[in-house]
């Protein structure tokens, strides 16, 4: 993989559909690492479905919550993975193991985890109808990030690039800038239309490289600002953007938006449909329109850090957006020549000759003088694609990809099993019992798993009985929080029986094929309710990491 070739002279942005990935579970939020090459999928049964990006297959499955999962964050190293789902907890997890490291309990719904770009210790977190919170996983101390108006508590926050500053905005359009270590306000300054009206925000996002950042807010245009201006303008700044990027045609209400890996480009997902709209970032033209399905709305937009592609999710599945791949057969030699027909090949005087005689002795000059000197083989340059502006070498204790174990369909012998002696001296009375003990010794001889640390966060004046936007359905509070996820109580017996949560009342159902499922029925895995992006029933699998 020559990720020095990337930068090519045409264009770098993505033309065309390139496959999907399909999770089993509906889809729900994606994120790449940093690197690109490990895809982590949050679906709505509570699974986190790790993509191995290079082999488009899935590298391991954690079954991290019981409802939808709505926000991830990969750790700067790779190693870990920060997770929210609708239920109000914030999950931390180890990669390699599948094993969760610790929890925290908000009383409000989460919209958005956010690791700390250089610090594993920290993540920020963006409760719904309250002031965001950074929390220390060292301690399990938490910090209520200062607000402009304490009557408004819509507030979105992330960190910049390098996590220096906490950049908050409001539904007033006020953008606060904190410093990240004793949260003291830096600068602001407020989002206006034009007028005096002011519009809220809706998200920030920075880019990977440079000191742009980006603000998606309610009157549907995506300003791009420059982070060094904002901190030279100080507090009550009047700082103008560099771009202000929209859909004049359409108005287009924005869902999510993001940045390229190099920054040069923006994607825009539409909140109406499943398009994605590119634009240039330093000129501001709209440079390609891609087209989903139509009639599907966007859920996720994922820009990949290093190459020229995006996966989107819509309908419960991610899909691929890349360049079209051209053969070029002429670049395989310089002499190399396309021939339309057949042509008589006449061949060169001397041309197969196993030595030249005519050829005359060349003198030793330049670059032939220097091919006895010794070439170095063994050490290894960093990748600059994967390197930070600030770093000479990569990170080498990055988790870059997942282990994989084959699959083997019909294996000759157990090899997880005792040994055959063992067997013959029990006798057959115990075959019936002791099948499952044999296939499972390793969990048995294996430590204990530590139980995760689960800590409650206390926010005062939060409203408890708020419901995620995920599961905003029309009706009763008690519909919408039964609305998504695996039923309660079920996670230990889904083993045994995976088909034992019982379709609600006005859904579809199908027979099963197979006779052995004789009655039992199963919601259909596209079905969704009214109004609602999460299905309320859906087949639930206990998969294991297949690590």
């Amino acid at each position: 993989m020559n990720l020095e070739l990337l930068e090519s002279f045409g264009q770098n942005y993505p033309e065309e559909a390139d496959g999907t990935l399909d999770c089993i579970s509906m889809a729900l939020t994606c994120t790449f690492n940093r690197w690109g090459t490990l895809l982590a999928v949050g679906c709505n049964d509570g699974r986190i479905v790790i993509w191995d990006f290079l082999t488009r297959g899935i590298a391991k499955i954690i079954s991290a919550h019981i409802h939808p999962v709505c926000s991830l964050c990969w750790s700067r190293d790779g190693h870990k993975l920060v997770s929210a789902s609708t239920d109000n907890i914030v999950s931390l997890w180890d990669v390699l193991t599948g094993d969760c490291d610790q929890r925290f309990r908000f009383p409000s719904p989460i919209l958005k985890v956010q690791y700390h770009p250089r610090d594993p210790n920290k993540v920020l977190v963006c409760p719904m109808k309250s002031a965001p919170v950074l929390l220390t996983l060292a301690d399990s101390k938490h910090v209520v990030l200062p607000v402009d108006d304490d009557s408004d508590l819509n507030v979105v926050a992330a960190f910049d690039r390098r996590g220096e500053y906490i950049y908050t905005g409001n539904a007033k359009g006020k953008i606060l800038v904190l410093k990240t270590d004793n949260q003291d306000l830096v600068a602001s300054f407020r989002v206006t239309t034009g007028t005096s009206n002011t519009t809220a925000i809706k998200s920030i996002e920075f880019a990977r490289k440079g000191s742009c950042f980006l603000i998606n807010t309610a009157d549907r245009i995506i300003r791009v600002y420059d982070g060094r201006e904002i901190l030279t303008c100080g507090r009550d700044g009047e700082p103008e953007p560099m771009q202000k990027l929209q859909d004049l045609v359409n108005r287009t209400p924005w869902k999510k938006c993001c940045f390229s890996g190099d920054g040069e480009y923006i994607v825009a997902g539409s909140a109406r449909q499943h398009a994605l709209y590119i634009w240039e970032k330093s000129i501001g033209n709209l440079v390609k329109i891609l087209h989903g399905t139509r009639g599907e709305l966007l859920l996720d937009v994922a820009w990949h850090p290093v190459r020229p592609i995006i996966a989107s999710i819509s309908s419960g599945v991610v899909s691929i957006w890349a360049q079209n791949q051209v053969e070029n057969w002429s670049a395989f030699a310089p002499d190399f020549k396309e021939l339309d027909e057949n042509v008589e090949y006449e061949e060169r005087e001397s041309e197969f000759d196993i030595e030249d005689e005519d050829k005359s002795e060349p003198e030793q000059t330049g670059a032939d003088a220097a091919e006895d000197e010794e070439v170095d083989v063994t050490s290894v340059d960093p990748i600059v694609a994967f390197c930070s502006s600030d770093e000479e070498l990569e990170d080498f204790k990055a988790l870059l990809y997942l282990p994989i174990a084959p699959e083997v369909e019909d294996p000759e012998e157990n090899p997880f099993g005792p040994p055959p002696e063992s067997n013959t001296e029990d006798g057959p009375a115990h075959s019936g019992s002791g099948d499952k003990k044999q296939r499972q010794p390793s969990a048995e001889g294996a430590p204990p798993k530590k139980k995760a640390r689960t800590t409650t966060i206390e926010l005062q004046g939060v409203p408890s009985d708020e419901v995620h936007p995920l599961l905003g359905v029309k009706g009763d509070s008690k519909s919408k929080k039964k609305a998504a996820g695996r039923p309660k109580g079920s996670k230990g017996k889904e083993r045994d029986s995976p088909f034992k949560s019982k379709p609600f009342k006005g859904e579809r159902v199908f027979p099963l094929e197979g006779g052995a499922a004789k009655g039992k029925v199963q919601a259909e895995p596209g079905q969704l309710t009214a109004g609602s992006l999460v299905p309320p029933a859906y087949k639930q699998h206990e998969v294991q990491g297949l690590d």
